[in-house]
């Protein structure tokens, strides 16, 4: 399928400045194509994928992308859909922030032959320029008018905006027009948050380049749930693409959870299946809902993606171990991925009566209760009912030598930790 009728079909563009006018240039050459992410932590989370893997569509269309993570915009703040002034991070913080981007964004890309993706930080460039360059060789294209017509400016009015922030629009368009000199990267894609950076760097391209020069904007819109709640976002918080700070288990468990509402909307989204591969899997979700077939595409497909097929089937294995609560298969390092989230209990003894473990840990308000619990076949150990009120806990029931899971019912677990 033609690469924007591919994106109209799967609900990705948002916004053009020239629909015709891409279209022409899209089918006539191959071009450079950027999209950037200011390091405001050292980890994207779900909420930044979709105009990146955007990028990634133009590339296996023939097109090369240029990513790019701002270490100089990141020292400013964008005021885009922000109330009030961003807090400014210290050089040392957005060095190391730009680091954590670089590692998690080349993942998404293929960085081999003549469209291999690019990486560069606007800093590199930004910082070369003194004051005086800037006011007089950029600033003097954008005039206030046309500076204060911007939502994301105007929005500030009332409220306040500091000088600093008012000239980070400025500081994009400049990105734009240095890729375009010397990348001659022709389309520059983002959220819907930066429809008025990006023409503000078409009219800087405009005022500042040869007569003629022609490049465009793209914005994808904002991703939202179908009940009206904030995508991205679980009990626990944000879903970040860092496994230290969202295990890829965690991450693979987001995913199966979409809701037969959402499923289809983020498959075209976030995957790169078919159109027709898709359709089979809007099929499924009318027919056999109870299979969560698309939910289950849509995990892989993405936990492959930003964590690799053996991470994947790490949390594949803690998925199932969990349904069918036959845990002891697990490792010590999987079982702190599963269990993360779940109540534990620290026991120093090398040996411990499994009815003192039960009221200790809480798990079972007195000793009558928990041996009525054990009688009842309501404990498990390690994935095994226990019905022994004198079982005393030991070392084969030690995952590797860390950890003891009990289950009391059929979801209370509690972790053992030694």
């Amino acid at each position: 399928m033609e690469l924007l009728k591919d994106l109209q079909w799967r609900g990705i563009i948002y916004q053009q400045t020239d629909e015709e006018g891409l279209n022409e240039l899209l089918d006539k050459e191959s071009i450079s194509i950027y999209c950037g992410v200011d390091p405001t932590a050292d980890s994207m989370h779900i909420g930044h994928l979709l105009p990146f893997l955007t990028l990634r569509r133009f590339q296996n269309h023939g097109h090369r992308p240029i990513v790019l993570v701002g270490g100089a915009t990141g020292l400013i703040g964008d005021p885009s859909g922000k109330k009030e002034e961003r807090q400014l991070q210290t050089i040392e913080m957005v060095q190391h922030n730009v680091s954590g981007l670089k590692n998690q964004l080349i993942k998404i890309f293929n960085v081999e032959g003549a469209n291999g993706a690019i990486m560069v930080n606007n800093y590199d460039w930004t910082s070369k320029i003194d004051i005086v360059t800037f006011l007089r060789d950029f600033g003097k294209h954008i005039g206030i008018n046309y500076m204060l017509a911007k939502d994301t400016i105007a929005s500030r009015l009332e409220t306040g905006i500091s000088f600093t922030e008012f000239t980070y629009t400025i500081l994009q368009a400049m990105d734009f027009n240095h890729l375009y000199e010397h990348q001659n990267c022709k389309l520059q894609i983002g959220g819907s948050d930066q429809w008025g950076n990006i023409t503000t760097g078409l009219e800087l391209i405009r005022k500042m380049q040869p007569e003629g020069a022609k490049a465009f904007g793209l914005t994808i819109p904002l991703v939202t749930k179908a009940d009206g709640t904030k995508f991205g976002k679980s009990e626990s918080g944000s879903i970040w693409l860092d496994p230290e700070k969202t295990s890829p288990y965690e991450f693979y468990q987001f995913w199966i959870n979409t809701a037969d509402a959402d499923v289809i909307k983020y498959l075209k989204f976030f995957t790169f299946l078919s159109k027709e591969e898709i359709e089979g899997l809007e099929q499924a979700v009318e027919t056999e809902p109870h299979l969560r077939k698309a939910q289950k595409a849509l995990a892989e497909e993405i936990t492959r993606m930003i964590h690799g097929e053996e991470a994947l089937q790490q949390a594949i294995k803690i998925s199932a171990a969990l349904f069918s609560g036959d845990v002891k298969a697990l490792t010590a390092s999987e079982i702190m991925q599963g269990f993360k989230d779940v109540p534990s209990f620290k026991v120093e003894e090398a040996e411990t009566v499994l009815v003192d473990v039960l009221v200790n840990s809480k798990i079972s308000p007195s000793k009558r209760q928990a041996r009525e619990d054990i009688q009842n076949g309501a404990v498990s150990i390690n994935g095994d009912k226990v019905t022994d009120v004198q079982y005393v806990l030991d070392e084969k029931d030690k995952i590797e030598g860390q950890f003891t899971i009990i289950r009391r019912g059929k979801k209370k677990y509690t972790l053992i930790q030694y």
